[in-house]
């Protein structure tokens, strides 16, 4: 049987879109059985998250820790989506140096948004090689994001590789791969 993963993403600018369609391409490399459909939430119903077992969510952090608009309209009707039976990774797109305050804030409201509707995630990315003063997207412990962290301002060498990786972890976590 052929698994599906919905991958659903909001972009004011290119840059989650391309993070979405890299991360996408990744994981068809990887494991071509798997189906991943693509939702730019501008454009697609958010209720739409219920129709997948594993999710992959991508959000851009804003100016001073700001949710990006597509996200931020959809904001309410997701206390409304049960997530109990998901599996959901997240990516979020930040600018470390313009921000260091506020550095992938909008990662950490969605992933506690979707901890908050039962969902159970997964895509811990550790923070080291990224200068920033705060961010609402680490762990407990403060040693790793709560899901990938792209900065595309400042690192953009480095988006291919991250997504690489985390793609590998994700399938691996997912249990839609036991073998490196």
């Amino acid at each position: 049987m052929s698994e599906s993963i919905g991958l659903f993403y909001g972009s004011s600018t290119c840059y989650t879109e391309m993070a979405a369609e890299k991360i996408r391409d990744a994981i068809q490399q990887k494991l071509p059985s798997v189906s991943i459909n693509v939702h730019n939430i501008a454009d697609d119903c958010i209720s739409s998250l219920k129709d997948y077992e594993y999710l992959i969510l991508g959000i851009p952090t804003w100016d001073y820790g700001e949710l990006q608009e597509d996200w931020e309209n959809h904001w309410q009707a997701l206390d409304n989506i049960d997530l109990s039976d998901k599996q959901v990774a997240l990516f979020g797109l930040g600018d470390q140096i313009g921000y260091p305050q506020w550095f992938q804030d909008a990662l950490g409201y969605l992933w506690a948004k979707v901890v908050n509707q039962g969902a159970s995630t997964v895509g811990l990315w550790p923070n080291q090689g990224y200068e920033f003063d705060e961010s609402k997207a680490l762990t407990d412990d403060k040693q790793f994001f709560l899901g990938l962290a792209l900065d595309d301002e400042n690192q953009f060498e480095k988006t291919d590789d991250y997504v690489d990786q985390w793609c590998q972890q994700i399938l691996h976590e997912f249990d839609l791969i036991t073998h490196g």
